[in-house]
């Protein structure tokens, strides 16, 4: 599902709220939960999931197309755990 798909189907289950309504509302929800993991916190939602950052070191990798090396620097990644209902739901 993308975004614009989300915002419709949300707009068809909730008829009284615009497509514009919908749209700051997702809007929202998404700029939340980034801010939040930018801020090096978590986001749990009861069900679904979590969203957390992990560290990822420093390392020496590979142009693919050259097998020149290339230092690669440091980062925070996203990461996405499932909650055990979500898990439960996929492995009927």
């Amino acid at each position: 599902m993308i975004r614009s798909e989300l915002v419709q189907k949300l707009c068809d289950l909730n008829p009284e709220l615009t497509s514009h309504d919908v749209e700051a509302i997702v809007t929202t929800f998404f700029d939340e939960i980034t801010l939040r993991l930018a801020a090096n916190g978590r986001v749990e939602l009861r069900g679904f999931g979590a969203f957390s950052t992990r560290a990822r070191e420093a390392r020496v990798g590979r142009n693919p197309r050259t097998g020149e090396t290339v230092d690669v620097d440091a980062k925070r990644v996203p990461y996405f755990k499932p909650g055990k209902e979500m898990r439960a739901r996929l492995n009927v």
